[in-house]
């Protein structure tokens, strides 16, 4: 396939490029092969190709291709209650509400129902990527693996290990450790399998839900697991004031220390929110190599504070954009990249001059900095990397200034579902809104 029309993709995490009339070729197996400049000598022969080969898609006027967005923290079972309860203090909001929900993901029914339309909506909202907890129920989340596999979404898939009676509730946690650890196991080995037979984009991802949720012999066995597969691991760190002294009331470090006692702070990492850290925590994140989710809308409710993030990428940690469904009230990673830079104005309006971001920052983000945490080829428009993307209307073209700079900050603060009118995922048709409302 051969787009042609303007391109907008991160080049640094302070620039976005803005290329207009350009082809952009991808590869049978869905890498973008060669990103081909109207002034190129060859522009015309590869596009008359592409016109005779029935390949050439042509973006209309008013329209732009975007990289595929990558959301780095997502409580998948937490779907179907986004948006409820968030006025609630964040242990009423878990006891009361989450994890009563979660623990309905025994039905399999329900689950596969939730699934669908969670993994279909974030395919709507340019979300090529998604970094998902799951539930502790193994067959659940192999449903939510074959729900990603059927719609194309690559999805990186942890079974979440909670087994602390102190910090869990009895109808809703591990049995105990050793259950915990031998399901994790179990799970990784099943949704291998499934990749295999599927050929779909799945990976499996260490899981402890917090350190509060985890005994320390949890702690510990999910560390040596995620060294014996050589995977991922999510989890959350210093999301609040009360995570922050829980971790030091028990172990008398901070979060970041104890994850990486445990093994659990390595360089496939992607530790979510970190609102608490200190800049001795920063320096533990980048000697490790470790990523931060920032989630910002979540952040609002239940983080006490907003992720130092100019901070953080100035000491070379690398950072993502999070929706932390159901922490965070949208799917949609357009609206967290808005919330990325509001926040960082009242950071700085309390203090921290240094903390402002721009919509290019939050972009690089949402694009390249999600897809660097997960070593994904992802995440930018240029040759060698997955043609991860997504046709973005701007609905003011027609009306407003059209200058560069204009449509790149209108893109990210206008942008809704209903403008995305299609997605791809390593070149594969993901969704599409074309025609829906009359091509407009």
């Amino acid at each position: 396939m051969v787009f042609e029309g303007t391109i907008i993709s991160s080049a640094t995490f302070d620039k976005a490029d803005f290329t207009p009339e350009v082809l952009t070729c991808v590869d049978q197996s869905g890498t973008i092969d060669r990103v081909i400049s109207a002034t190129d000598s060859d522009y015309q022969s590869v596009k008359q190709a592409a016109i005779d080969n029935h390949v050439l898609q042509k973006i209309p006027e008013g329209s732009f291709l975007l990289p595929g967005f990558t959301d780095l923290h997502i409580h998948a079972p937490q779907w179907s209650q986004a948006g409820l309860a968030l006025d609630k203090p964040l242990n009423e909001w878990l006891n009361t509400y989450t994890f009563p929900l979660e623990a309905k993901f025994k039905d399999l029914s329900f689950a596969k129902k939730v699934y669908q339309s969670l993994v279909k909506e974030l395919l709507a909202h340019g979300t090529t990527t998604g970094l998902y907890f799951g539930s502790i129920h193994n067959d659940a989340n192999l449903e939510l693996a074959k729900v990603c596999a059927q719609l194309g979404q690559r999805a990186f898939i942890g079974k979440v290990a909670m087994d602390n009676p102190e910090q869990t509730p009895d109808y809703y946690r591990d049995d105990s450790s050793q259950v915990s650890l031998k399901e994790t196991e179990k799970f990784i080995k099943a949704l291998q399998e499934l990749q295999n037979h599927t050929q779909a984009e799945l990976t499996p991802v260490i899981t402890p839900r917090f350190v509060p949720s985890c005994t320390d012999e949890t702690l510990y066995g999910l560390g040596k697991l995620a060294q014996k597969y050589n995977l991922p691991i999510q989890s959350h760190c210093s999301e609040s004031i009360w995570e922050d002294r829980y971790a030091q009331e028990r172990f008398k470090k901070s979060d970041t220390q104890v994850l990486d006692q445990f093994g659990l702070l390595t360089d496939k990492a992607v530790m979510a929110h970190g609102t608490q850290l200190t800049d001795a925590d920063f320096k533990l994140f980048r000697e490790r190599k470790a990523s931060l989710a920032h989630c910002p809308i979540s952040n609002v409710y239940f983080g006490n504070s907003v992720m130092r993030v100019q901070d953080a990428h100035q000491k070379n940690i690398n950072i993502g954009l999070g929706t932390d469904i159901s922490g965070g009230f949208s799917p949609s990673i357009y609206r967290n990249m808005q919330q990325a830079v509001m926040s960082s104005q009242i950071l700085k309006d309390n203090g921290n001059d240094n903390a402002r971001i721009t919509c290019a920052n939050a972009f690089y983000l949402a694009t390249i900095g999600g897809a660097k945490a997960l070593h994904l080829n992802s995440g930018q428009i240029k040759p060698g990397f997955k043609a991860d993307l997504q046709i973005v209307q701007d609905q003011y073209f027609d009306v407003f200034s059209n200058n560069a700079s204009d449509i790149f900050e209108r893109l990210v603060y206008h942008t809704n579902k209903e403008n995305i009118k299609q997605v791809y995922v390593s070149g594969k048709l993901v969704h599409n809104s074309v025609g829906e409302d009359n091509g407009k």
